[in-house]
């Protein structure tokens, strides 16, 4: 897995968890790797400069700014697909204590579209889709030709060119002279600008949401010069279960339970390891969940001849290309006037959304109406099942918001804000981190009543 010379990753053997099954990258994956260096390692590559461009004088003149030992760590959660009136179903308790003792948002906008990956790396980076280039789970590039990016294709969710355009925190984080560890985050199993988080392991779906819990905990009890200073925590469970059953079925509450469970067991572990005083954490996800079901399914193979268009995404929205040849059936499209769905150029797309300009975003888009899905009978084919919820949908209705709990010294007790977008959670945990961020899309203000001052 060493890329640009790098040591390569160690890999260890965790006994059999309990599977499960969601689209999440690399779902084949049998093997759990981590990436540690020791203090005197770290400190050598980072002074020896560890990225394949030499940082900017900010960035030479901020080498040091972070302390060498970790005494007040920044654990990021991301529980996908947890609607945020999840949280008013009163079956999570760990979640509504943690509010309760410290912040929370109204309500968190996603980036549109609403799905996994580009939202992921909006949180980590703090850039919308539109800027950071992961503009989708699956996506071509003119300037990568021949390669079609997939959640499901390990070399290319490993390709840091994909990855490239947005720089994620725990890239700053070392730059900065900290360490990172990433208990599953999109774009950590690449070596994005130059390297991955100093910790890091490989999605494997079968990895219980107890067993993620017990690494996080592991690595909080690393020595202080070697304990990570920055922490991302993934669980996809909710995520899975809406879309089998639905937003309101008991799988998802099932599901929800079993995360709050493991939430539980984190705060246990880090009171245990005599860090409650110092460890904040901020608990959100990608977006929401909205039911839907195999009777709102839209077939554009039903309005046009779909032969000579490149399918690139369907869902939510159905995104493609024309093929030489498939400019007509575009045309037709375009001109056409739908229930339940709306298509357009990619420079039709709103100005809200805040999306469409980047080389990655295909040429049409047909968004459907909240609840609906646009597809092709090969779409649906290669899917192999249908969805009883979904999301991806216009990212400022409810259905898509997301939570946002802050918890730790740093969060005012009780304290509610108002709502606000993803982008400006990034700001916020570079402040938690007392870093210098990068360039981002967030607003530093928006979540500054959340905390102490």
């Amino acid at each position: 897995m060493g890329r640009g010379g790098k040591k390569p990753n160690t890999t260890i053997q965790l006994p059999p968890p309990t599977a499960l099954t969601d689209n999440l990258p690399s779902p084949h994956s049998n093997r759990i790797m981590f990436r540690f260096r020791t203090f005197l390692l770290c400190s050598a590559l980072a002074l020896a400069g560890c990225a394949t461009t030499a940082p900017t004088a900010p960035q030479a003149a901020a080498a040091h700014a972070m302390p060498r030992e970790a005494n007040a760590p920044v654990i990021l959660i991301s529980i996908d697909g947890f609607r945020n009136d999840y949280l008013q179903r009163g079956i999570t308790p760990t979640l509504s204590s943690m509010a309760a003792d410290g912040a929370r948002a109204e309500y968190m906008r996603p980036s549109y579209p609403a799905i996994t990956f580009p939202n992921h790396y909006t949180l980590v980076t703090g850039l919308r889709p539109d800027h950071h280039g992961v503009i989708a789970n699956f996506m071509t590039d003119p300037a990568i030709p021949g390669v079609r990016f997939s959640m499901f294709d390990k070399a290319t969710v490993s390709d840091e060119r994909w990855w490239d355009d947005g720089k994620p925190l725990w890239s700053s984080v070392r730059e900065q002279g900290g360490r990172a560890a990433a208990m599953f985050w999109v774009g950590s199993e690449a070596p994005v600008h130059g390297a991955r988080p100093e910790f890091w392991r490989e999605f494997d779906i079968k990895v219980s949401s107890a067993q993620r819990v017990q690494q996080v905990l592991e690595w909080l009890a690393l020595p202080p010069a070697q304990r990570p200073h920055f922490i991302t925590l993934y669980f996809d469970v909710v995520d899975t279960m809406g879309h089998r059953f639905g937003p309101g079925s008991p799988q998802v509450n099932q599901a929800m339970t079993e995360v709050d469970t493991a939430i539980g067991q984190l705060l246990q572990g880090i009171r245990a390891q005599g860090l409650a005083d110092s460890v904040n954490i901020v608990v959100t996800s990608d977006h929401g969940m909205t039911a839907t079901s195999p009777d709102r399914e839209l077939y554009l193979d039903d309005l046009v001849d779909v032969s000579r268009l490149d399918f690139v995404w369907t869902g939510a929205y159905a995104s493609f290309n024309a093929l030489p040849g498939g400019e007509a059936a575009a045309t037709q499209l375009l001109a056409g006037t739908y229930p339940h769905m709306q298509c357009m150029t990619r420079e039709q797309i709103p100005a809200r959304f805040e999306y469409g300009h980047h080389r990655r975003v295909p040429a049409y888009i047909c968004m459907a109406e909240l609840g609906w899905q646009v597809t092709t009978r090969q779409a649906q084919q290669r899917k192999g099942h249908r969805l009883n919820g979904e999301h991806g949908y216009d990212n400022t209705l409810p259905d898509m918001y997301a939570p946002f709990i802050g918890h730790g010294p740093a969060f005012q007790r009780g304290a509610v804000i108002a709502p606000i977008d993803n982008v400006d959670v990034y700001p916020l945990l570079a402040r938690l981190l007392h870093i210098t961020p990068s360039h981002n899309d967030g607003d530093i203000q928006r979540t500054d009543a959340a905390l102490k001052h």
